[in-house]
């Protein structure tokens, strides 16, 4: 299986929504300008870390990532609440 399927799950915090809508609007044009390879986008966490370390200000996240992610996505997502469901069997 070539293909990775990630959802991420946030909720935003407190009088954070503005913050997180700016900054969401900043990872969706990173993945427009920079991942040709997206067949369908609804969230995105990219290498920029300083993205990331602000939205973490602004929500809490957990999620699921459904395939074989690269061992450098793996340790990417070390201390994150995301679970990892392999592939066994697909048509």
């Amino acid at each position: 299986m070539s293909e990775l399927h990630a959802i991420a799950r946030l909720k935003i915090h407190h009088g954070k929504l503005e913050e997180f809508k700016r900054l969401a609007v900043k990872c969706m044009e990173s993945v427009r300008t920079r991942d040709s390879g997206t067949l369908q986008y609804d969230w995105f966490f990219s290498d920029d870390h300083s993205t990331m370390a602000a939205l973490l200000h602004t929500c809490a996240i957990s999620g699921e990532i459904y395939g074989t992610p690269s061992p450098e996505l793996m340790k990417a997502l070390e201390g994150f609440d995301v679970g990892l469901y392999s592939p066994y069997q697909s048509i």
